[in-house]
């Protein structure tokens, strides 16, 4: 079965969206018809994706911002709008991770985690309201088992995005009122991601480790996020707001608790230095 897409003359925009799962997004809405803005905080990496996605015809904005930056997400939204105007599809989805035991933990360590994905989203949906269609818009927030599951190591992670879980379900509420939808994807272990690279056990033994703890016994790809994204902005998805959706082929509980687990091992067994 084939199901077909079109976002020909929408607008997406996707923030984080020149690096991993983000830019995969990126490329599904460009390579159905959208136009699409990029955004996050390195403009090499923004250069790049906007070359990337220039190849599918369709229009192609990107601009840089660090969404622990209020007033810049703020003028990242003014400048998309005035490109492409009202936003039709909106994905948050910068992140950041590392492992760390919560007694080695530093403030800062915590602080800079929850200042990228839990203020980073507040950042973004508090700036992006009055440029969203309004009725009709879908707002994705990018999360992670971490929001439901406790994971040894991931103190800080655990505490964002479950921060953003409910901020997601929250929005679903404020603005159902004004005909905005507001969803969260929560990926499983997806290959070729740098969280895959830095969150999972490394070599060949470690990628098949992860890969057997997936209950349909494969690792995700981004072309399986994007496929969920594009699905939650379409029509298709018009009665879906405030869900949590995990895309991780099966269970998530299963595979990216131990997943983590073995890769702090793995850490905490090499040399220092």
């Amino acid at each position: 079965m084939t199901i077909s897409f079109d976002f020909a003359s929408r607008h997406v925009f996707v923030f984080g969206g020149t690096t991993g799962i983000n830019l995969g997004i990126a490329h599904a809405f460009a390579r159905h018809g959208a136009n699409v803005t990029v955004a996050s905080r390195k403009q090499e990496n923004v250069d790049a994706a906007v070359a990337a996605l220039a190849a599918y015809g369709a229009g192609v904005f990107g601009v840089t911002a660090d969404v622990r930056d209020f007033d810049a997400v703020g003028r990242a939204f003014a400048q998309a709008h005035e490109r492409f105007g009202k936003i039709d599809v909106l994905v948050s989805g910068a992140a950041g991770n590392f492992l760390a035991e919560l007694n080695q933990l530093s403030s800062n360590g915590f602080k800079v985690v929850v200042d990228i994905d839990l203020n980073g989203t507040f950042h973004v949906m508090r700036q992006a309201f009055p440029y969203l269609a309004s009725p009709g818009a879908s707002v994705i927030n990018i999360t992670a088992p971490q929001g439901a599951i406790p994971i040894r190591y991931q103190a800080h992670v655990c505490a964002a995005k479950a921060g953003v879980d409910q901020l997601t379900r929250v929005l679903a509420m404020e603005w159902g009122v004004a005909g905005v939808r507001v969803n969260a994807i929560s990926p499983g272990p997806i290959a070729d991601t740098e969280g895959m690279r830095r969150l999972s056990p490394q070599g060949t033994e470690g990628g098949t480790l992860v890969q057997g703890l997936v209950p349909l016994g494969r690792l995700g790809t981004s072309e399986d996020i994007a496929n969920l994204a594009m699905f939650l902005g379409s029509s298709a998805a018009s009665f879906i707001s405030g869900a949590i959706i995990p895309c991780d082929g099966g269970g998530a509980i299963d595979s990216v608790k131990p997943m983590i687990e073995a890769a702090a091992r793995e850490q905490a067994a090499r040399p220092a230095g």
